[in-house]
């Protein structure tokens, strides 16, 4: 893939299956990456927040990033997170997923010790993507969890001077206002991907290329619906269904977060295991009402 090359279309952010003892279990990624190939998603976000990327060793993100991209054999992309509090880790992960074939990278900004100005979180955004010269490189926006709340439009025009592989960005918040002013700057230079499943249809109307989530993992048929719809115009059709999703996402985060969507994956034959302290697994009463309120909305009709 090359830096003009843009991504489009439903993206799954790739849990990352786990051993009850919370080791790795990869053997699990090849069934995953079949299934939703089948549901005809385009591909896969490794080691992000879904994937539990911060929870993993340096050594373990390898490995999964390395799993997935051999999964999917060149049939899907494969956008790899390589974010890390760590300048010196980050920039190994950069150069692994390179060497391994994905066909991005993309990255948090440090979350601990946060870059106080734009010059800052670009310069290490510059020393990462250098690591990847062949990669198209994505900015992960996501303040919500790394309160780096900074100017995305200013992020984006310094970015795209300073980094030749400077590609687009993943757009984590809801202020679609915002996401559009990115997918409009530089007469649509970037490739903008939206990551707020419950908004999917909000995004596509404020002009997002494509989009990753969490909750495509288990319902791809629906959002693929959605965008189907919208490009057809038939916007009452695609509220309809943005509605259903709305409905699910409720459901599912009556619970805790990421433990919940990850259990959603054992609820559609895909177990991917428990989660990793600090996150919470869901017991097993927690998964029964899960399951019970999504069969009394019939999302196991129309989500599947």
């Amino acid at each position: 893939m090359n830096n003009n090359t843009r991504f489009t279309g439903i993206i799954a952010a790739g849990f990352t299956p786990m051993l009850d003892n919370g080791d790795l279990n990869l053997v699990k990624v090849p069934s995953i990456v079949n299934q939703l190939i089948n549901e005809q998603i385009k591909g896969f976000f490794v080691c992000g927040s879904t994937g539990e990327g911060p929870s993993l060793t340096t050594e373990e993100r390898q490995k999964v990033a390395a799993a997935y991209v051999d999964a999917s054999a060149g049939s899907v992309p494969i956008i790899v997170h390589v974010g890390h509090n760590s300048l010196r880790d980050a920039q190994t992960l950069a150069t692994h997923a390179q060497d391994i074939g994905a066909d991005a990278i993309s990255l948090v900004p440090p979350s601990y010790f946060k870059p106080k100005s734009i010059e800052a979180l670009v310069s290490f955004m510059a020393e990462v993507a250098a690591c990847a010269p062949n990669l198209p490189f994505y900015y992960y926006h996501i303040p919500g969890i790394t309160d780096v709340n900074i100017d995305v439009i200013e992020l984006l025009r310094v970015g795209g001077e300073r980094i030749p592989t400077m590609a687009g960005i993943k757009y984590s918040k809801t202020t679609v206002y915002e996401m559009q002013a990115c997918v409009e700057m530089d007469n649509g230079r970037f490739n903008v991907l939206f990551g707020s499943d419950e908004m999917l249809l909000s995004g596509l109307c404020g002009g997002a290329h494509g989009a990753i989530g969490s909750t495509f993992n288990f319902a791809a048929p629906l959002y693929n619906k959605i965008v189907d719809a919208f490009a057809k115009n038939n916007i009452t059709e695609a509220q309809r269904l943005q509605g259903l999703a709305v409905q699910m996402v409720n459901v599912i985060m009556q619970f805790d977060g990421q433990p919940s969507l990850k259990a959603m994956m054992s609820l559609v034959g895909l177990d991917c295991g428990p989660s990793r302290l600090p996150l919470v697994t869901l017991k097993p009463y927690e998964v029964d009402k899960l399951r019970r309120d999504l069969e009394a909305i019939d999302y196991f009709e129309w989500g599947r």
